[in-house]
């Protein structure tokens, strides 16, 4: 059977493939798992959600199962994913619950667990958790049974954390700010307001069916338009529980996430917060990145695909910064995951901090072209070990020398190959590209 979990929790669609019962099945299980490990007190979890629907009836059947296995519950709200993971470390909890499908469509849902401390668990204690599901268990009765009760001022608890952590003030600097109507609907205005930016909030007036919807960070052209009709100097859009963010410059253009980690690399580097001067990203992350950072003096370190496996090598190298090209972005020092309005407030205090434009702070990376084509292939194991395939690939990496690169990346989840070819042309990617495609789509 396949595994419970993915890379980022469990999600699917609410009450259909994602119901109650599933989620207070996995609460439970989490807390006899954490009961086993640490016999010495009641297990204390914090929960949390984004605005959807669902997100009601899944964090009452979330406490249900926490409590029914004798864990005591901190029911936090609604808040973004990274204030969750901030209330576990803070609160001293055993774990947290996060109720999100993130940048999904609102139908869906997702469950995301956070161990001590606020970070993700390991793919270990997630197979003993869904284990632990499958198994009948001793229900404790009378005193035994968990308790609830709200967490006092859980936003404005996040909120000043990332005030203290902010390095410069915000006065000057009129912001855009694209909450997608999903968790960070106040924290996001405020937090941007209260370091001093002046605050033109959109699509903040989450109804729990309109999160996501045509806004936020995986639809940036309401931003743009609202960037150039106030004179904004910069726009941020989260996503839906507001653990990324894009940004857009004063004249409309996008900057993605590898820019935002190249502006803070060089802003960490001047300020002797980047460890050993690397950065890390994933093998994703376009090649300017590269040779803006080899430019700049910083080592950029690679790891795989996926937020996870970012973090890994952050506590694996002790480094300070890490992310992906969608905007997740990793501060290790102020926080266990990653953290759109930290990262936000961190890209404006650097633009208020030196008084340069957006743009220009993101110009140090100028982006490759990159086209991604994604193969249907009946064994994805078989490209990988075909002769035509790797003699292709060869081929092509050595026509674009350092100005380019080569990326085949099996799909986790489907029988789809991704081919990703990066040239000092859109016309050589998509050329290139369309060349290995056809190479690989051949393969039997």
């Amino acid at each position: 059977m396949a595994r419970l979990f993915g890379t980022d929790g469990v999600r699917g669609l609410a009450n259909g493939d994602l119901t109650p019962e599933l989620a207070l099945s996995i609460a439970a299980a989490a807390a006899r798992v954490l009961a086993e490990h640490d016999r010495s007190h009641r297990p204390v979890a914090v929960v949390g959600r984004d605005p959807r629907a669902s997100g009601e009836m899944l964090e009452a059947a979330v406490v249900a199962g926490l409590t029914s296995a004798g864990a005591d519950v901190l029911r936090a709200g609604v808040l973004p994913t990274p204030a969750v993971a901030h209330l576990v470390a803070a609160l001293g909890a055993d774990v947290g619950v996060m109720i999100s499908a993130s940048h999904n469509p609102m139908p869906d849902n997702g469950i995301k667990l956070f161990a001590a401390g606020g970070h993700k668990l390991p793919d270990a204690v997630e197979d003993e958790i869904e284990q632990k599901m499958g198994e009948r268990s001793h229900r404790p009765t009378g005193a035994g049974v968990g308790r609830v009760r709200d967490v006092e001022d859980a936003e404005g608890q996040y909120v000043q954390h990332l005030l203290k952590v902010t390095p410069h003030r915000l006065e000057g600097l009129k912001v855009v700010v694209d909450c997608a109507n999903g968790a960070a609907s106040v924290a996001a205005p405020d937090a941007y307001r209260r370091a001093g930016a002046e605050v033109i909030e959109i699509h903040a007036g989450p109804d729990g069916l309109n999160i996501n919807d045509g806004c936020g960070s995986t639809h940036l052209d309401q931003v743009r338009a609202a960037v150039l009709l106030h004179g904004a100097d910069l726009g941020i859009a989260h996503d839906g529980d507001a653990d990324r963010c894009l940004a857009v410059d004063a004249k409309g253009d996008v900057v993605d996430g590898d820019q935002i980690m190249a502006v803070l690399a060089l802003a960490m580097k001047d300020s002797g917060e980047l460890t050993d001067n690397t950065l890390v990203a994933t093998v994703m992350s376009n090649l300017g990145l590269h040779i803006a950072m080899r430019e700049a003096g910083i080592e950029l370190k690679t790891a795989a695909v996926g937020d996870r496996y970012v973090l890994e090598e952050l506590r694996a190298g002790g480094y300070a910064l890490g992310g992906e090209q969608s905007g997740h972005v990793v501060l290790p020092a102020h926080a266990t995951t990653g953290d759109g309005l930290l990262t936000a407030l961190r890209l404006m205090a650097r633009v208020s901090e030196t008084g340069t434009p957006l743009a220009e702070l993101a110009g140090v990376m100028r982006r490759l072209p990159q086209v991604l084509v994604n193969v249907v292939v009946t064994d994805k194991a078989a490209v990988a070990q075909d002769a035509a395939v790797r003699e292709a690939v060869a081929d092509v990496e050595a026509e674009l020398g350092d100005t380019g690169r080569v990326l085949l990346r099996p799909s986790g989840t489907e029988q789809l190959v991704r081919v990703m070819v990066e040239a000092a042309t859109h016309e050589l990617a998509e050329s290139a590209a369309q060349r290995l495609a056809g190479v690989v789509s051949a393969v039997r």
